[in-house]
């Protein structure tokens, strides 16, 4: 079963991360705004049903605010990942439902090794979703050459 837990927080800890750089601290509110992309609004809705909701004004979690705070910080992603799997381990009912929202992910989003999302211009993956792009751009790996 921790093997199972390991594998799944790796994989919504991109969609949890990438909500909270587009949400900031609402990404707990109850209200439901137009997520900025597929993968936005998987990870809010991740992030709620691990955390719970919360109203305007109220903290979030310590791990979550570090993440919405820095989500470019490798150190504020692992508290993410480590809250996560420790609440998945905790609420086997909890892990099923994860689980299954994670299995509905649209099928063009990729997580894990090697995998980005872009929110706000922001990359964490190899896939890029750009909203916009004014004047040139070169998008390539250099092991891709």
């Amino acid at each position: 079963m921790s093997g199972d837990v390991v594998q799944v927080v790796a994989e919504i800890t991109p969609y949890i991360t990438a909500a909270a750089g587009a949400y900031g601290v609402a990404v707990l509110a109850r209200t439901q705004e137009e997520a900025a992309t597929a993968t936005v609004a998987l990870g809010r809705r991740l992030a709620q049903r691990i955390f719970g909701t919360r109203a305007d004004g109220e903290e979030l979690p310590e791990a979550l605010a570090d993440v919405v705070e820095d989500p470019d910080d490798p150190d504020n992603t692992a508290a993410l990942r480590k809250a996560v799997r420790k609440a998945l381990l905790a609420d086997g009912e909890l892990a099923a439902d994860v689980r299954e929202l994670l299995a509905r992910a649209p099928a063009a989003v990729r997580t894990g090794d090697r995998s980005q999302t872009v929110v706000n211009s922001v990359i964490v993956g190899d896939a890029i979703q750009i909203g916009s792009i004014g004047g040139d751009a070169h998008i390539g790996s250099p092991d891709r050459a």
